[in-house]
This record gives structure tokens, C-alpha cells and sequence, in this order.
């Protein structure tokens, strides 16, 4: 379901776009949803599932439970800033349960208004919301297999092993973070970044400071704001509840955090930071294919190269391949010339009905359009 790929006499890909929708987050989004699944039909419940995504569809809970039971699902991606497949890997998902929403803005603002729904109290318990991607802790620790079991494949616990991560909401390499505070033995997890290299300078030179979000060949990475950074703040901050969130407050007021260099320090003791424009994408996805035969998508070529560029030496190191080729066809072609295929379960995908909505990045506008969704879906 994920192999290892040796790429070079140190350097594996290790191959996590297998399932459904092609990337990372697959096996974990399906553990969730069968959660979500379980709870609902075992409390005879429902929930309204908001999430914010900037490259694929959650598995939504089915419908499969009781009468009473069941939930509503409601995601937003921003408008244009997806390639052609990641769009229509969303919006031809015609479950009567679930509503896509195209936002007029990036994904940071679509994840600013998912986090605005669940700070707004009455609308967040009158519509029984949950959340899916990784703002919901559950998607994190799904993925902390994904580094045990290459990290064993490559010997450990008696060796250590080191990781290369491509990153932009900060979920997937928080979960090798969180492996190792289980007992895995990292040695080092390396970032990779796009033109959006916030968290490479912060890693760099302590300066977490909010630039425009532009977009690039890796849309995923898109992002400014890393939500799942707070976390692992919060735990360089010694667990400090109050501290985290001054320093968040302040970060969101200003644009700049304000990062002690106590816990600076800590975070640059395991992370470290590599940041590639589209030009050095494209070079690397070229690179690898003429020494390996390899074809990398935009984010992966990016791990892959933040792996070779800082090398961790006597320490074999893994670099996530979180998405499948095919789902950057253009990109693909213009760096190598080969326009990949679907696999055969999504042949048809171009042909297949869309269905979703365009919003504004407006809170009353998308709050409106969820608490409809959840009306239409309980009549």
C-alpha cells in the first residue's frame, strides 16, 4: 500500500498516493471516516463535517447508519488555486450528503473560515459540527504509521532513520514528530517548501512573518499560515497553554511571530528547512526522471530534493512521495515531456458531472451555504 522506493544509496521514496484520491492522506482520511461511522450509528447521532482542503476530497461518512443517524459534509477549496484533477476529484463527488464549495481566496482564508464556524458557538452547536483534514487530531495519529513502518522496513529501532518531508499545513510531519516522541528513532525531519517558504525561514532565521500566498505547481503547499504549527508551538512552548495563544493572537495581528529563541532552538535541534521556486521544481522532477525513471509529482520532486540538499550523513532517510503524478499532469509534461495516466478507477474522470458552488470569503455567506447543506440533507 506504500512501498519503499530506493531513489539513490541513501535516499527512498516511500509511496503513499495508492489509495482512492491519490495522495497522502488517503489511508488515514478512511480510518476517520469509518470513526466518524462507528460513533455516529453507535450514539445514534449526526454531525455536520466541515473541512478546508487545498488538494483532495475527505472521505465523508456514509449514510449507511441509522435513520437518525448520519452527517452532513461540507468542504471548501479555494477557487483556481487546484489543478484540474484535484478539483474534479472534488466536485464529482455527487454523495447527497456532501457540498463543495469553491472560495474566492487561498487556503488560508478557506481555513480561517472553517475555524471561524467552530469559534461561532451557537452556530457551531446548533449544526453539531466536526471537522476532518488534519485540524482533526485523529487524521495526525492515522498518519504515524506511515513513519513506523518505513522506518522499521529500513531497520530501525536499531538504526535511526531521518525524513523528508513535503509540507504545508504542517499535519504530515508533525505526525513523524509525533512518532518520534513515541519512541522512533529520527534523527532528523527536513521541510520541504515551495515559493511559500514561511516555514523554511522560520527554521532558518526565526522569522515567521506572513507574506502574499502565491500560487505554484504545488498547490498544496500553498499556504502561509500552517495550522498544525500551533501544535507543535504549543509543545516548544513547554506545554504552555496561555503563551501559545498570546503568541498566536499576536501573529494574527501583526503578521510576524514572535518566537522565543529558547524554542526556536528546540525546533531547529529536529526540523530543518529547504524551499524550492516552480523552475527548481520542474528541474528536479527532470532530474529524477533521467537518473531513475521516476516520475515525481510537484510536491514530492520537492522532498526529494530537500532530502539531497541536506543530506543526514550515515542515516538513510525517507522522503513522503504524498501524490500521484497523474495529478499534475501539466506539470508533469512540461518537465519531462510525459503526460502520466489515471489509473483505471479514475479513467473516466474528466467525463464525470461536477457539482459545487462558488462563495465568497465570506463567513455569513459559507455559514450560510453549510447550515442549508445540513437542512437539505436531515429533510
Amino acid at each position: 500500500m506504500a512501498p519503499l522506493v530506493q531513489l539513490d544509496a541513501n535516499l527512498w521514496a516511500c509511496e503513499l498516493f495508492h489509495g482512492p484520491t491519490l495522495a497522502f492522506k488517503d489511508m488515514a482520511m478512511q480510518l476517520l471516516g469509518r470513526l466518524f461511522d462507528h460513533v455516529l450509528a453507535e450514539r445514534d447521532a449526526h454531525v455536520t463535517i466541515v473541512g478546508a482542503t487545498s488538494a483532495t476530497p475527505a472521505r465523508p461518512p456514509s449514510r449507511r447508519s441509522p435513520a437518525a443517524s448520519g452527517c452532513a459534509s461540507s468542504s471548501s477549496h479555494p477557487d483556481g488555486r487546484v489543478s484540474e484533477v484535484q478539483r474534479r476529484q472534488m466536485t464529482t463527488v455527487l454523495a447527497p450528503n456532501v457540498t463543495n464549495v469553491a472560495v474566492a481566496g487561498s487556503f488560508d482564508d478557506c481555513q480561517d473560515l472553517v475555524k471561524a464556524m467552530f469559534a461561532d458557538a451557537p452556530f457551531r452547536r446548533e449544526l453539531h459540527l466536526s471537522a476532518v483534514n488534519s485540524i482533526n487530531w485523529a487524521r495526525i495519529a492515522a498518519q504515524i504509521p506511515y513513519y513506523v513502518a518505513s522506518a522499521l522496513a529500513l531497520g530501525a529501532p536499531e538504526r535511526e532513520v531521518a525524513f523528508a518531508v513535503p509540507t504545508g499545513n504542517f499535519g504530515n510531519v508533525l505526525s513523524a514528530w509525533a512518532a518520534r516522541r513515541m519512541g522512533l528513532p529520527i534523527a532528523r525531519l527536513v521541510l520541504g517548501a515551495n515559493r511559500n517558504d514561511i516555514l523554511t525561514r522560520f527554521l532558518d532565521a526565526n522569522d515567521m512573518s506572513i507574506r502574499g500566498v502565491e500560487p505554484s505547481l504545488s498547490p498544496s503547499m500553498d499556504i502561509q499560515v500552517s495550522s498544525n504549527f500551533e501544535r507543535l508551538l504549543f509543545e516548544m512552548l513547554d506545554r504552555d497553554g496561555p503563551a501559545t495563544a498570546a503568541v498566536m493572537a499576536a501573529f494574527r495581528a501583526d503578521g510576524r511571530m514572535t518566537v522565543p529563541e529558547h524554542a526556536w532552538r528546540r525546533a531547529t535541534a529536529l526540523f530543518h528547512g529547504f524551499s524550492l521556486d516552480d523552475a527548481g521544481t520542474l528541474a528536479e522532477i527532470r532530474r529524477l526522471y533521467a537518473a531513475s525513471g521516476t516520475l515525481a509529482d510537484p510536491h514530492t520532486a520537492i522532498g526529494i530534493a530537500a532530502a539531497r540538499a541536506l543530506p543526514t550523513p550515515g542515516v538513510p532517510t525517507i522522503a513522503m512521495a504524498t501524490a500521484h503524478p497523474a495529478k499534475f499532469p501539466d506539470a508533469m509534461q512540461q518537465a519531462t515531456g510525459i503526460r502520466p495516466p489515471l489509473p483505471p478507477r479514475l479513467a473516466d474522470l474528466y467525463e464525470r458531472e461536477e457539482r459545487y458552488q462558488r462563495a465568497p470569503n465570506d463567513l455569513a455567506a459559507i455559514e450560510a451555504l453549510v447550515r442549508a447543506a445540513t437542512l437539505r440533507n436531515a429533510a
